[in-house]
């Protein structure tokens, strides 16, 4: 049985299901909110609300934007053939730091695993196909996370590219293994970026 009111537990439970905050850190989170003054609390209700509500996905690359192209998408300087392919939005942040890469982005929302159960139709990958001809992409760089999941991604999205000639790249080594592409600094993202290499079937 729980030692707090049930609206305090209920505050716990749901800041608990948010990635990366355990038990612990749900607790002082929710003590914190309700120490301090209903004003801030109200203005980060707003926020989270107004963000599911005006916050969507770019229809071409899947990244968020709160208008039908991402900013990424309507910027005519960048390089349209060449497409970096992320998991998440917040991987673009860590590639756009490098200032290494003009091309444009294509959003995954995710990463093969099989144990999840996320095969390739859970992924925008279709919808990545589906660009190639239209856009006139002649290079596609793999971009996910160094780990499993982000492997395992990565060699499927070669296997179907390679056959459509186009240049299929993923960056150098350089980022640590079983890391996450947004804590990479920026200088190492930017060299292995760079010095990328072309993927064989």
């Amino acid at each position: 049985m729980s030692n707090y009111s049930p609206p305090v537990q209920t505050l716990i439970d749901e800041l608990g299901r948010l990635p990366g905050i355990g038990p612990r850190s749900a607790q002082r989170i929710a003590f914190h909110l309700l120490k301090i003054p209903t004003d801030d609390v109200l203005r980060l209700s707003t926020a989270i609300r107004e963000a599911k509500e005006k916050v969507r996905f770019c229809t071409r690359c899947f990244n968020v934007t709160d208008q039908e192209l991402c900013g990424f998408c309507r910027d005519d300087r960048r390089d349209s053939r060449v497409v970096c392919v992320v998991e998440e939005s917040r991987d673009i942040v860590a590639v756009e730091r490098t200032g290494e890469f003009k091309g444009r982005y294509h959003v995954l929302l995710g990463a093969m695993s099989p144990l999840e159960g996320i095969g390739p139709e859970q992924l925008k990958i279709r919808e990545l196909l589906a660009r190639i001809e239209p856009e006139g992409i002649d290079e596609i760089i793999l971009c996910t996370n160094p780990n499993t999941e982000g492997e395992v991604t990565a060699m499927y999205l070669a296997r179907q590219l390679k056959p459509l000639g186009l240049k299929v790249t993923r960056p150098a080594s350089g980022l640590p293994v079983g890391g996450d592409l947004e804590y990479a600094d920026e200088l190492t993202l930017g060299r292995a970026l760079e010095g990328r290499r072309e993927l064989s079937e």
